[in-house]
């Protein structure tokens, strides 16, 4: 019994642990299937820009216009490589993703409680399972109280399984299953394939692809554009031979159009913001499980905290004591080097009532006062046997361990919990019952957290099944600081400037849920408790929260009862949470958030993001970071609706004048390797705007492309086509058709060039703009000009562009004509701001 001990006590060490995870692999089954690069390869050829690219080529060829046949080709190449990239890069960031959301277990390792990914666990570890945990791997219980699993994923019974060890044999527990009561102390058994759900190969998958609003609205206009371009580019098919009687050429310029068109960088944008966003929130301590809460986030109106460890350090100390005569202590700023005999019990019972091997910082701090006061003393019980334990229930805010002493024949039964709680156990006289209030309202009002303790003997041989049929004796209180994280007050700050509403959500005594809210900077007219929202009809509670910002004394259930009554208020509420019963709230909120640290699997599973430092801040960080996605997809959407407007109209416009073609396929091909990086990896990188948190929250029912962004791309498009139209049109009137031609294609480059830079920002003045750091934009900017000047200028690409060498003067008069669009795209923006 004692080996047992020591190798629960100790676990496996390092190095053992890495030589197991060498021979028999990582724990996971056989995961959802990344897209290969096969996969990828064979989804890009599907794409009609590709058909489309490829079908030009092979007319120029059969024209015997081997040139250009050949020139499409290499485009097909290139354009084939980047979307390749940026394919690639989508999907490891999805893989990413999903290595880094990989649930969490609580092991014992060289002798420390660490918590490692599930994947690592190897054959011999000993773990940790409570209640909402998801068990990671086969194994025998060893040690356990009042555990409790449903085993539903393999056997279809909901009903939960009694786990507890019993005089025939250890159980045995299966991965997959959950921890639905209870906790036990667990040796590992098989682990991946080997395990018995790897045996029938039932993976789940963290992150699956679901369409969000935004994809949806996207999906529409991308194909209602589609047969917009398909229609126009049949009858242009139909006119340009009919004028001309050239079918072959009329084919090629209705694939020019249909190209020009095809708005397939939509589909890029959405596929790609999204995932690198979720990389990008990564870096913030903040893991996405669905990819489109990302969307959400931007929008969040409300969000709904934890107290402890989000706003709070979650690193706990006894700064306060009352004694059994409500004689007061404080260790605080002093230096208590001996502590009063009158205060021993209080610390003994607390340690008592708390786990042998605490994991909760609340119980450390309570051994780290015996470790320092009670050493020498017969207040410390290191031989005493924990024999039955109560756990906290919603209907009593209180634990008791009951222990066997190595002398005598009865037993010592120590409880810790809600002040009113123990209150209630000791079954005081209303004078007494007033005193310690008056004394745990005096805690509470400095912030701390206010814990009462109570003592009881037994001298029976079965344990009653309730703690009130103890007869309980009040011990003391203590009260326990949690400092408020340094940086929170400058987040709620943020929170305010940007239309977020904070409601501070805890268990905590509401005095001392009122310091605190008060210390972040949240402003406290009345503090809701849960004893008063129980007296509440939905009505009424969906009334009260629009004025509340602190709410004390709330059950789980009343989170979800919360947040209903938010969004009855139309608010986009964002919620907090770590519990088993916080799963239901957390699923309800629009953007629920589970804490990475102290959160359960079942609290991981609900949520829509993950919270690796449980800290409030790297929320705002992320609610910030989204919002610049939704801006970057947004000013992306823009300018690809804009572009597309004068690369179709020169497409169309001078056969309707009946003038020679101005662009043909591989005119298109060019401007698409720019249209492609500038609107997904330049626009991605555009860091956000100055004011993103000093504005309110956005509509998530206004549509993507609003009134107000369509008229500006529309504006700015029509605006780009007149310019590069008037300048071909005056060009073939006084110079050669490939002086007119190179001259409008110069223009349209650079009033692309322009255009991109124009929307990088929708408030910030153009030349502040050119301040903010995007190292992509340049990069494509640069090889967009160097890439001009090739075709322009190298012989065998001017006579596959059709061109002819431009002089100086009309290289720079094009050059700056394109320049000069930038006025009007400014000018756009500024009248429909």
């Amino acid at each position: 019994m004692i080996a047992l001990k020591d190798k629960i006590k100790s676990g496996l060490s390092s190095e053992d642990a890495l030589k197991s995870l060498s021979d028999d692999g990582f724990n996971e089954l056989s995961a959802e299937k990344s897209r290969t690069n096969l996969i990828i390869l064979s989804e890009i050829l599907k794409e009609p820009m590709f058909l489309l690219l490829l079908i030009a080529a092979m007319l120029y060829l059969i024209l015997g216009d081997l040139q250009e046949g050949l020139m499409l080709l290499d485009f097909v190449v290139v354009t084939l490589s980047f979307t390749f990239y940026q394919e690639g890069k989508t999907e490891k960031a999805i893989e990413a993703l999903r290595d880094l959301t990989s649930p969490r277990a609580l092991v014992i390792r060289d002798s420390k409680q660490i918590r490692i990914p599930s994947r690592e666990i190897v054959i011999q570890d000993i773990i940790l399972l409570n209640e909402g945990d998801r068990i990671p791997a086969d194994g025998k219980v060893m040690s356990s109280t009042d555990f409790m699993v449903n085993e539903s994923i393999l056997t279809g019974e909901s009903l939960p399984v009694d786990k507890n060890i019993s005089d025939k044999e250890l159980p045995l527990v299966y991965a997959g299953t959950l921890v639905v009561a209870g906790h036990a102390i667990v040796q590992i058994t098989a682990t991946g394939a080997k395990s018995e759900i790897g045996r029938i190969d039932d993976s789940l998958n963290i992150i699956k692809a679901e369409k969000s609003t935004l994809s949806k609205q996207t999906s529409v206009l991308v194909r209602q554009i589609t047969i917009l371009s398909i229609v126009i580019s049949f009858l242009l098919v139909l006119i340009y031979g009919f004028i001309y009687q050239n079918w072959l050429q009329a084919v090629l310029a209705g694939i020019a159009l249909a190209m020009a068109m095809l708005p397939q960088e939509y589909v890029v944008v959405m596929t790609l913001f999204p995932a690198l966003g979720a990389w990008r929130l990564s870096k913030q301590n903040v893991l996405t499980r669905r990819l489109p809460s990302i969307e959400t986030l931007g929008a969040v109106s409300v969000l709904c905290v934890d107290k402890t460890g989000t706003l709070t350090e979650n690193k706990m100390s006894v700064t306060a004591m009352y004694n059994q005569n409500l004689e007061s202590l404080k260790l605080d700023n002093s230096h208590v080097l001996e502590l009063p005999e009158s205060f021993h019990s209080l610390i003994e019972l607390s340690i008592l009532a708390s786990a042998e091997n605490p994991f909760d910082p609340m119980e450390k701090a309570f051994h780290e006062l015996g470790n320092k006061f009670l050493v020498n003393t017969e207040h410390l019980h290191h031989d005493w046997k924990l024999v039955q334990e109560y756990g906290l229930t919603q209907e009593l805010r209180a634990m008791a361990h009951v222990w066997k002493s190595t002398k005598g024949h009865s037993y010592a039964v120590a409880a810790k919990g809600s002040p009113e709680a123990i209150i209630e156990l000791c079954h005081l006289e209303k004078f007494d019952k007033n005193l310690i209030e008056e004394k745990v309202n005096l805690i509470a009002s400095s912030g701390l957290r206010v814990l009462g303790v109570a003592e009881a003997i037994y001298k029976g041989e079965h344990f009653p099944d309730s703690e009130h049929d103890f007869e309980f004796n009040f011990i003391g209180l203590l009260g326990i600081a949690d400092p408020l994280r340094s940086e929170i007050v400058s987040s709620v700050e943020d929170c305010d400037a940007a239309g977020i509403k904070i409601i501070m959500i805890t268990g905590d005594y509401a005095l001392t849920a009122k310091k605190i809210a008060e210390e972040a900077g949240l402003t406290v007219d009345m503090v809701l408790t849960g004893d008063l929202i129980s007296e509440m009809s939905d009505e009424e509670l969906q009334q009260k929260m629009k004025t509340i910002n602190v709410c004390a004394r709330i059950s789980p259930q009343q989170k979800l009862r919360i947040v209903e009554s938010l969004k009855a208020n139309g608010q986009i509420t964002a919620m907090t949470g770590d519990g088993v019963n916080d799963a239901p709230a957390l699923k309800a909120a629009h953007v629920g958030i589970a804490m990475g640290d102290r959160g359960t699997d079942v609290a991981r599973e609900a949520a829509s993001l993950i919270l690796l430092d449980d800290n409030f801040s790297s929320i705002v960080k992320a609610i910030k970071l989204g919002r610049r996605i939704f801006d970057n997809i947004q000013k992306s959407m823009t300018y690809i609706l804009a572009i597309h407007i004068p690369i179709a109209g020169m497409a169309l416009l001078p056969i309707l004048f009946k003038l020679p073609a101005m662009i043909f396929p591989m005119h298109i091909a060019f401007l698409e390797l720019v249209i492609d990086p500038a609107c997904s990896l330049a626009f991605e990188n555009e860091p956000e705007e100055e004011n993103i948190m000093n504005r309110p929250p956005r509509d998530t029912n206004a549509l993507l492309m609003s009134g107000r962004v369509l008229t500006t791309a529309l504006l700015q498009g029509f605006g780009a086509l007149i310019i590069a139209f008037v300048v071909y049109y005056l060009g073939i009137e006084k110079m050669p058709e490939p002086d007119a031609r190179a001259s409008a294609f110069v223009v349209m480059v650079i009033s692309n060039l322009s255009l991109i830079f124009s929307n990088r920002s929708r408030h910030m003045k153009l030349l502040t703009s050119f301040k903010l750091k995007n190292n992509t934009l340049w990069t494509v900017a640069v090889v967009t000009c160097i890439f001009l000047i090739a075709v322009l200028y190298i012989p065998f690409l001017q006579e596959v562009f059709r061109f002819s060498s431009l002089t100086f003067f009309q290289f720079s008069l094009s050059i700056l004509i394109g320049l000069l669009s930038i006025i009007w795209f400014e000018l756009v923006k500024f009248f429909t701001a």
